[in-house]
């Protein structure tokens, strides 16, 4: 990261710890969260960026008064050494030495930690409140944030325009769904559901947005009862006059703001079911304070939009053939000019890549804006996970590293997210050898036939299996759950070495993405959307939904096995008939070249 570029993070620290004394605190909480626990902030809520100058997409900082410490997990290892100022912040993992670790291990016998109870779901609070119970602290709650109190630029709330999403792709009605939510409800045990996450909302009303960047849903409250009582808390200004297209006939409207007000009125003495890991922890202290009962447990709406119905998966399938297009076109557009243009002086650009992506996609009517922001890494940027290229970064396509693309869209249909990893030169054998690996890793996932009742974490290691052959690993994920033209990152199915308590199931889609990366040098990873199918006889296996050749001149094939090279056979088979009639003419010629069966 340019250095010049840098915030005045001291200024800004400093103004927190007199923030902090004034308020007889200790420390304070800095979440990456916002009201809604998501991945995703409007800039409205990057408190965390403000704070510290990290950027990425997960993490959380403690500022006590002499000291300060930030989270981040495996993907922003390297990026948070780039943005923060170390001799301010100690890092640390966000997994392997969590917060709630560092307040049991850190904190001096009486210091006062505050956090904004709107900001951290009820897992967090109850974890670090007992950290900080065992250290002999206090941890409590604040009125308000400390940090909007010093951000005096502080951008406005996002006010996106709602629009309504037709059932005939919804492939299911507001009155359908709320009737099996309410019997979720009922099966539980609960009252009433008090929902949080902005795609759950989305998904249950059959409603989009535009609140957040690729988050095609608006931020809003959900409260709902088993009786089918539905409150909406949404600024009413994202909404039009006319809403004769949706389905809000027995939807009450109510502002966001009110919403701590609503559960009390609406939870005294009933059993309110709050998400703990999703939902501000603040609606289970009011339900508790209006005299309710709170159940802690995953969102029925969750469970239920994990499992995608037939016109859900045929959007999918829809909108891949269309991203696979963009990505074909993008492909041979780049082999025909990034080796000549480096040769002219003009390498092309991460930036200039990345716009060509989007362009590519944007020729698709159905196209919206990109799922996540593209991750165009050349070079020793493709080591950082999430690495995103600014002006300042900017690198350049050349002869002598890897480019890696993690690229994305959002469809009217369906979201897409794919990753792969190409160069215009020779590459090492050292590259070779782990893309190998990394692309072995994705055929033993992607092949995969295991038995119904599978989870997520129990399948992650055969991703890594020819990793763990060389000695090398990842630290992040395999694999993800993708939200139909939702959230790209959809909880709760994933492929980690963490346990997943859900079950594999026909019907889900999510990622295949496995990866090897050198810090400063290089790094691999090839990713395939899939969605999980019924393969007879009690077993279960995946179909790609990603329709994007591999690029196999990185490979040794002599490292790949006969059934390695049947697959992949198969596979871009698939991808030249499903793509058969979308691309012009030099582009089919390309794709058949990239396509062509593996020689003997």
């Amino acid at each position: 990261m340019d250095t010049r570029a840098r915030p005045d993070i001291s200024g800004r620290i400093g103004a927190l710890r007199r923030k902090l004394a004034e308020a007889g605190l200790d420390g304070y909480v800095v979440p990456r969260f916002d009201e809604h626990q998501g991945e995703y902030c409007a800039p409205h809520d990057h408190r965390l960026a403000f704070v510290t100058g990290f950027t990425g997409s997960a993490g959380v900082a403690i500022v006590m008064r002499d000291r300060a410490a930030i989270f981040v997990d495996g993907r922003y290892q390297v990026q948070v050494r780039d943005e923060l100022d170390l001799g301010t912040f100690a890092i640390e993992h966000f997994y392997d030495a969590p917060l709630k670790d560092w307040l049991k291990n850190n904190l001096r016998n009486g210091e006062r930690v505050g956090f904004n109870a709107m900001l951290l779901p009820s897992t967090w609070d109850a974890d670090c409140s007992r950290s900080v119970e065992l250290a002999g602290g206090v941890w409590t709650p604040v009125d308000g944030d400390l940090v909007d109190a010093i951000w005096t630029d502080q951008p406005e709330k996002p006010l996106g325009k709602i629009t309504a999403f037709p059932v005939a792709n919804a492939g299911e009605s507001v009155a359908e769904k709320k009737r099996r939510i309410a019997a979720m409800l009922a099966e539980q045990g609960a009252d009433l559901l008090i929902e949080a996450q902005p795609d759950n909302i989305a998904w249950f009303l059959n409603v989009r947005g535009r609140d957040v960047a690729f988050n095609p849903m608006p931020q809003s409250f959900l409260i709902f009862d088993r009786a089918g009582q539905t409150e909406w808390l949404v600024d009413h200004r994202k909404l039009p006059n006319d809403l004769s297209d949706f389905e809000l006939d027995d939807v009450a409207i109510a502002e966001p703001g009110k919403l701590l007000d609503r559960v009390r009125a609406m939870a005294a003495g009933r059993t309110a079911l709050i998400d703990p890991g999703f939902a501000p922890s603040a609606t289970a202290h009011a339900t508790r304070a209006a005299g309710g009962t709170v159940q802690l447990a995953k969102s029925p709406i969750t469970l239920a939009k994990m499992h995608k119905n037939a016109t859900e998966l045929s959007g999918f399938r829809d909108c891949h053939r269309l991203d696979g297009a963009a990505w074909v076109r993008f492909f041979a557009w780049l082999e025909r000019h990034a080796a000549e243009r480096e040769a002219s002086g003009k390498p092309v650009t991460e930036l200039e890549a990345e716009e060509r992506i989007l362009a590519y996609r944007q020729m698709a009517e159905s196209f919206v804006e990109p799922s996540f922001r593209s991750i165009s890494a050349a070079g020793g940027h493709a080591a950082m996970c999430h690495y995103a290229a600014t002006e300042a970064s900017n690198g350049l396509i050349r002869k002598d590293g890897v480019y890696l693309l993690d690229s994305g869209g959002q469809y009217l249909t369906g979201t897409t997210d794919a990753t792969r990893t190409t160069a215009i030169g020779p590459v090492s054998d050292e590259i070779r050898r782990a893309y190998t690996a990394v692309l072995k890793g994705l055929i033993s996932m992607a092949s995969l036939k295991f038995p119904r009742g599978s989870f997520g974490h129990q399948l992650d290691a055969f991703a890594r299996r020819p990793l763990w052959d060389l000695g090398l690993d990842y630290d992040h994920g395999t694999g993800h759950g993708v939200g139909h033209f939702l959230s790209v990152h959809e909880q709760p199915q994933r492929f980690d070495r963490r346990v997943n308590e859900i079950e594999l199931k026909p019907g889900m889609v999510t990622t295949i993405e496995p990866g090897y990366y050198k810090a400063g040098a290089y790094g691999i990873r090839i990713e395939n959307q899939v969605e999980v199918v019924d393969d007879g006889d009690g077993f279960l296996s995946f179909r790609s939904l990603t329709l994007v050749p591999i690029d196999l001149r990185l490979a040794d094939f002599g490292l790949l096995t006969a059934a390695e090279r049947t697959w992949i056979d198969a596979y871009h088979r698939r991808v030249a008939q499903e793509l058969d009639g979308l691309l012009e003419p030099e582009t089919v010629g390309w794709l058949s070249d990239r396509t062509a069966p593996i020689s003997a």
